[in-house]
C-alpha cells in the first residue's frame, strides 16, 4: 500500500480532525516542556537535582528532596506509555505526509529511542548513575526536536495542500 502523500489527498473533515488532533497536541507536549523548564532548569545540574534532591545545599532557594522509588516508577511508567501512544499517533499522520523515506523513518522511529533513553535515563540517574543526566538532556532535545519538526511537516502539508472533493 503506497502510504507516501496521501495526506494531501484527505477529506476535508479528516484534514480539520488531524489539524485540531496535532494542535492540541503540540500545545499539551510544549506545556510538560515549560513544566520540565521551570522544575529542572533545563539543564543537566538542574535535572539532578530534580530527581536526586538538593539537601546538602545550604545556598538552595528552594529546598528539593530525593524523589522515592514509588514516585520514579510512576513518572518512567506513566510517561514511557503516554509518549508512546503520542508517537504512535503522530508517526502515523506523519506515514501519510509526502517526505523522502530516510527522513520519513528518522523521525517515525527516533521518538520511540529518545522516550526510552530520556525516562530510563531519569531512574539510572535516581540510581546514582549521573552521568545519565546528560543521556537526559540530549535525548529529551533530540524528542522535541523531532517532535516539532514532523508537527510542522504535518501542518504544512495539510495547509498546501487540496482535499478530495465528496459529494
Amino acid at each position: 500500500m503506497q502510504l507516501n502523500g496521501i495526506l494531501s489527498t484527505f477529506p476535508k473533515e479528516i484534514k480539520l480532525l488531524i489539524t485540531a488532533f496535532v494542535v492540541v497536541l503540540s500545545i499539551g507536549f510544549y506545556t510538560g516542556l515549560l513544566f520540565v523548564g521551570e522544575t529542572s532548569s533545563a539543564n543537566p545540574n538542574g535535572i539532578e537535582e530534580q530527581y536526586l534532591g538538593n539537601e546538602d545545599d545550604d545556598d538552595a532557594t528552594v529546598m528539593k528532596f530525593k524523589k522515592n522509588e514509588q514516585q520514579m516508577l510512576t513518572l518512567v511508567h506513566g510517561h514511557i506509555l503516554s509518549m508512546s501512544i503520542i508517537f504512535f499517533l503522530l508517526g502515523l499522520i506523519l506515514s501519510t505526509a509526502k517526505l523522502s523515506k530516510r527522513l520519513k523513518m528518522f523521525l517515525i522511529v527516533e521518538p520511540f529511542i529518545s522516550v526510552v533513553l530520556t525516562f530510563g535515563g531519569l531512574y539510572f540517574l535516581w540510581k546514582d548513575i549521573i552521568w545519565m543526566k546528560y543521556i537526559v538532556m540530549i535525548s529529551g532535545t533530540l524528542m522535541t526536536l523531532t517532535f516539532s519538526v514532523s508537527v510542522l511537516i504535518i501542518l504544512y502539508q495539510l495547509a498546501r495542500s487540496k482535499s478530495v472533493l465528496q459529494t
